[in-house]
């Protein structure tokens, strides 16, 4: 209810807003007591910031559910994940600009090893290089299925992005991948009676598959996020911004394509050629969302001292935006990846909104447990973008 009113509330307005998300950015300490990943690192320029800001804690989903990149997504640029449920096929391949049509069903995909007994033993392949795995996908392409076009496209690293094209196909499909290694893949199901046939079509794309890697470095795949092209409603209608994208992954891509985030070419693979990007475009757009992936590897691969680093490499890079004179700063995280947990998580994530018109708390330093006392408290994390859009005079007063 909140949600359609807010929109009825947004003007236009001659403002630009930033928002810099750190991917898995909550973290914990490695010790009881200690410091988290955020507070460990040397942050000079975000401390500075922190002082002059607004801080608080999000939740991305809800209290105690741990969110994958997709969702967390969709809840800070400001919509309801429930509502608005997308699998990570769709926004996979959205990402490497796959036109996805009506009969399509996507999916993520995976190289991984097996073992010969059919057992995982790393289900990211030791996240091999992307030209390797653009060289497997070569291979997958030979997959051929009665009745069935089959599109596989590279997307970075162990990542790929299958797509299923014939009439009738449901997506309500479980998932190959068991999320854990020592354990084989799962045979994949339908969840419904019209995904059946793609059920069949998927765990037949596997066998294949398993047999064409067999001797490959990455002798498998896995497969999960089944979904159809999914509708949204745009940033341009609901917010009334002119927004851009600047992501190097494929998933980050599609998620801000499918609001209607025009995806701006990045000339290069790291943190500083976005922030060049940024740059570049900096008076083309009213709405600039940067994505820094490094803090949720480091994190998954329960790198902690890799995260502090990652968090430290972005926090360099801080006064190029800053120079730049933003009217509203985002800085924050689509969900906790802490580098104890190797995994995601249900920890609130930092947040730092910025503007001259914002109360700033004082605290000193940007981590967690400055947030927590944060005046923005805990809150809904697709509430952050009405307190931005208003902290950039883009919201109407209500009532008389």
């Amino acid at each position: 209810m909140f949600d359609a009113f807010f929109r009825k509330q947004v003007i236009p307005a001659e403002t630009r807003i930033a928002m810099l998300i750190l991917d898995g950015l909550g973290g914990l300490a490695r010790e009881p007591g200690g410091r988290t990943e955020l507070e460990t690192a040397h942050t000079p320029n975000l401390d500075a910031l922190a002082k002059q800001s607004a801080l608080g804690l999000t939740i991305p989903i809800g209290p105690g559910i741990a969110t994958g990149s997709g969702p967390g997504h969709l809840s800070i640029f400001g919509y309801d994940p429930l509502e608005y449920e997308i699998g990570r096929g769709a926004l996979e391949a959205l990402g490497v600009d796959f036109e996805l049509g009506p009969d399509d069903v996507a999916a993520r995909g995976n190289f991984c090893t097996i073992g010969q007994d059919g057992i995982l033993t790393d289900r990211r392949a030791g996240r091999l290089p992307t030209s390797e795995s653009t060289c497997l996908v070569e291979i997958l392409r030979t997959i051929k299925i009665d009745g069935v076009e089959l599109f596989v496209e590279p997307v970075k690293e162990h990542r790929f992005a299958l797509i299923v094209r014939a009439p009738d196909l449901g997506a309500a499909l479980s998932e190959s991948d068991p999320l854990v290694t020592g354990a084989a893949p799962l045979e994949i199901h339908a969840l419904d009676e019209p995904s059946r046939r793609t059920a069949w079509i998927a765990n037949e794309f596997l066998a294949q598959a398993r047999v064409l890697l067999q001797n490959q470095s990455a002798n498998m795949v896995l497969l999960r996020g089944f979904a159809k092209f999914p509708v949204v409603p745009q940033y341009p209608d609901i917010f009334k911004l002119h927004p851009a994208a600047i992501a190097i992954n494929g998933m980050y891509r599609g998620v801000a394509r499918l609001v209607g985030m025009d995806v701006l070419e990045v000339d290069g693979t790291s943190l500083a050629d976005e922030f060049t990007t940024l740059e570049k475009h900096w008076q083309e757009y009213d709405f600039f969302y940067l994505h820094y992936k490094k803090t949720d590897t480091c994190g998954e691969s329960g790198d902690f001292d890799g995260k502090v680093a990652a968090i430290e490499e972005f926090d360099a890079q801080l006064p190029r935006l800053m120079a730049l004179q933003p009217d509203v700063v985002i800085i924050t995280g689509d969900h906790s990846s802490p580098a104890v947990l190797k995994s995601h998580s249900w920890h609130p994530v930092p947040l730092l909104i910025h503007s001259k018109h914002v109360r700033s708390d004082g605290l000193e330093g940007f981590g967690e447990s400055a947030c927590a006392r944060g005046s923005l408290g805990l809150m809904p994390a697709r509430h952050v973008m009405p307190i931005a859009l208003a902290n950039a005079g883009r919201v109407a007063k209500y009532g008389a």
